[in-house]
């Protein structure tokens, strides 16, 4: 009697039905695909890539142009010694001159004085001189002892006749000065356009050409006592 009980017992045991396992997990839906989203992504990603190659290439771009090394006065053109060539960006909003184009820049003129460290522009130059209204350019010769050492470009001076028979003497340049007519003053102001003394028979002499601009009416008095080899300057106040 027991034995069947415990047989029954086990019987209905069997028949339950049967649980899931825990670890096991229900099928899910396929993910829906997007391809085009997928290609902007892409299309962004080259977009990007392309844009910073081709600022990189536009930083990098530099071009050779030329720089004014020497005060360049006005009316005046450039010599081989007075620029040097330096690396900029390329812009095409700005005209610079090329160092390719120097040999044509030597044949135009200055509009205006142009200072040392400038880098040159087209409209910086014409093919005439523009001198200042009421001024002229005169050029006088000088000897050692009718200047002062150090004279340069843009320099204010003032202009003497002298003589052999002047009495007196100006302390800055060495040279004889009269002193009647106040000292034969013949321009107070006069600037320095340009100076030479660049060939080898002035560097052995210390004689010095130098281009005066002055006042049209001061023009024939500075050239005569040029022409005479009777002039010296003397730097002044206001450089």
């Amino acid at each position: 009697m027991k034995i069947q009980e415990r047989t029954g017992a086990g019987a209905g045991r069997a028949a339950a039905p049967a649980q899931p396992m825990v670890g096991d997990r229900l099928p899910m839906a396929p993910r829906e695909r997007k391809p085009a989203l997928a290609a902007l992504a892409v299309l962004l990603i080259l977009v990007g890539a392309l844009g910073a190659t081709m600022l990189v290439l536009q930083v990098g771009h530099r071009i050779e142009v030329v720089k004014v090394s020497q005060d360049i006065p006005a009316g005046e053109s450039v010599t081989s010694n007075d620029v040097t060539s330096v690396m900029v960006a390329a812009d095409d909003s700005i005209n610079y001159v090329r160092w390719s184009q120097l040999g044509t820049l030597k044949t135009l003129k200055a509009r205006t004085t142009i200072y040392k460290g400038t880098v040159v522009v087209g409209e910086m130059f014409g093919a005439k001189s523009s001198l200042p209204d009421g001024k002229a350019l005169v050029g006088v010769a000088l000897k050692e002892g009718q200047y002062p050492t150090g004279i340069k470009n843009g320099d204010i001076v003032a202009v003497y006749r002298v003589g052999d028979h002047a009495s007196g003497s100006n302390s800055s340049s060495g040279a004889t000065v009269s002193s009647a007519n106040g000292g034969n003053l013949i321009v107070d102001k006069a600037r320095v356009s340009s100076r030479s003394d660049n060939s080898d028979a002035a560097m052995s002499t210390g004689n010095m050409s130098l281009t005066l601009l002055v006042d049209q009416s001061d023009a024939a008095a500075v050239a005569q006592a040029a022409s005479a080899n009777s002039v010296a300057v003397v730097v002044v106040p206001g450089n």
